[in-house]
């Protein structure tokens, strides 16, 4: 079966239950559609592609922020047999310029949070058939795009329509499109310490399997109600609420993530299952334990699981997460969107006694630690991370080269260092790769690095990532200046300024860079140096 199936089923056997709910809090904004909507909603789309001339194989750019509209443009897409490109909605208007040619799509759908980005390469994109505009669903964003949105719209012209004309001119019926198991379904943009966007190429088949494997690790049934805060165009957050899929149980999308937002989601909406991210969890902690969050004032007693994917969660977080909330259950996933998202090792609600463990393999998966020739090594001996199921996915999208480097007999090489204890429990202890990871997000540092670079009192310069209580990691910039030149902390913090808010760093240390005798940063230094982590990062 295909998870457009599942969506099928589900309008069939529940159409007047709610399927999905989105709350913004800011503007005291609540939504929902059934299922039957939401099937409906995604069919129109479906036949709307079709006519614009998408085909199997074609690819369909979708860029939201969450909202209501998010899954329902999925899934049409979907349908069509095209696949899907979620781009994150954090790429600056260059990245998303370069992953939509990589992915040579031919639609692109977008929301009003993008309008100023899209204005910027709007002559660049001359190889869009379409552009569908979904339109603002909020105040606190209708008014700011109004300009822009026009603007768009006089220069696309035939080319622009927006998704609620689309609802209103194409049929519900479902599109005559068959699709295999096997057909490729999605590109996920993800990269490499280069930074270079790699698009990952995901089946039929991929989405599938981790409907499977969440509902087997989380056991939802229909009766669960899951609340979805991470980004929809990641992996985690959508492949986690595919275990709700399986079953036609209810979702609500939070737009915001304060704690007294999450808990009223959570208090109102009656949620079981919220997914949280390593400082939404430490914040909503520090806001009861200061007394600014009073837990009688919300009605929890139904919240059966949390559980946090990601990154690295800190022993210390969980016990003090189980001080206030005794019987909860939790867990912790790892995956990569090259593993179709988490569960290919997870923890087990079950072994809470082993927090700090990433876990072992998952429903359906194998997992190995082995050394650089790719032989297993003994137990409490560090290796790099191997996975191989159902979840592994095709290739890198038209990179031979780089696929070949991961994939190897069937098995998934994550570039992730581990060692097994003898229950044979996975920590992860370092990562080959020095991607920084701030609150959930991927830092790459030699863009910042590079960035850096081009100021003129900048001899060298290294990025590292600090270990932070609330975020995990925090991105630090290790400097070296040139001789004679003299620049302050804060002033290489303000010419910071021009990258994304989550890659400045957020501290400057001024010291000689170390390179190895071939030119490489000899990162592991820096981190003892600066961090004092020798060689367990967050074990």
């Amino acid at each position: 079966m295909l998870i457009t199936e599942l969506l099928s089923k589900n309008a069939t056997l529940y159409p007047d239950e709610v399927s999905l709910v989105e709350r913004e809090p800011s503007i005291a904004s609540r939504r929902e559609i059934t299922w039957l909507e939401f099937e409906n909603q995604s069919n129109k789309i479906a036949n709307a592609l079709i006519d614009f001339g998408v085909k199997k194989g074609d690819k369909v750019v979708l860029l939201l922020m969450n909202c209501l509209e998010w899954l329902p443009c999925y899934f049409g897409i979907l349908k069509t047999g095209a696949l899907a490109v979620p781009l994150n909605f954090r790429f600056t208007a260059e990245e998303i310029k370069k992953c939509t040619a990589t992915a040579e799509a031919k639609i692109f759908i977008y929301g009003p949070e993008f309008c100023e980005r899209i204005e910027k390469i709007k002559d660049e994109l001359s190889f869009i058939d379409k552009f569908i505009f979904v339109d603002a669903v909020s105040q606190t964003n209708a008014a700011p795009c109004s300009k822009l949105k026009n603007n768009l719209a006089n220069k696309f012209s035939d080319r622009y329509v927006t998704y609620a004309g689309l609802l209103e001119k194409y049929p519900s019926d479902a599109p005559d499109v068959e699709i295999a198991d096997d057909d490729e379904a999605a590109l996920y943009f993800t990269s490499g310490t280069t930074g270079m966007p790699k698009p990952i190429l995901l089946t039929h088949s991929n989405l599938m399997s981790a409907c499977i494997t969440e509902n087997k690790h989380h056991h939802q049934t229909h009766e669960d109600n899951f609340l979805c805060i991470p980004p929809l165009y990641h992996t985690g957050a959508k492949m986690h609420w595919f275990g709700s899929l399986l079953v036609g149980s209810k979702a609500v999308i939070l737009k915001g993530v304060k704690p007294e937002w999450i808990l009223e989601a959570v208090s109102e909406e009656k949620a079981t299952i919220v997914w949280l991210l390593v400082p939404w969890a430490q914040d909503i902690l520090n806001e009861i334990e200061s007394g600014r969050l009073n837990l009688d004032d919300y009605e929890l007693k139904q919240w059966r699981l949390m559980h946090i994917g990601a990154q690295p969660v800190p022993p210390s977080l969980v016990h003090r997460w189980k001080e206030f909330f005794p019987n909860q259950l939790y867990d912790t996933n790892y995956g990569l969107s090259e593993s179709t998202g988490p569960g290919c090792v997870h923890l087990g609600v079950e072994n809470i006694h082993k927090v700090g463990a990433i876990g072992v393999p998952g429903y359906g998966w194998e997992a190995m630690i082995v050394d650089d020739a790719g032989n297993p090594v003994p137990d409490e001996t560090v290796g790099e991370l191997i996975v191989k199921g159902p979840g592994v996915m095709k290739c890198y999208y038209k990179n031979p080269e780089a696929t070949a480097k991961v994939l190897k007999n069937g098995w998934l090489y994550t570039g992730d260092m581990a060692k097994r204890d003898k229950d044979g429990f996975i920590y992860l202890v370092d990562r080959k790769k020095d991607i920084v990871i701030c609150g959930g997000e991927n830092i790459f540092p030699v863009e910042v690095e590079n960035y850096l670079m081009t100021h003129s009192d900048i001899k060298d310069a290294a990025v590292i990532g600090m270990p932070d209580k609330r975020l995990g990691e925090i991105p630090v910039a290790i400097v070296e200046t040139k001789d004679g030149r003299d620049v302050s902390e804060e002033e290489l913090l303000e010419f910071c300024n021009a990258l994304p808010k989550y890659k400045r760093p957020r501290k400057i240390i001024f010291d000689k860079v170390p390179r190895n005798p071939t030119g490489k940063i000899e990162k592991p230094k820096l981190r003892e140096k600066w961090c004092g982590i020798k060689e367990a990062l967050f074990v």
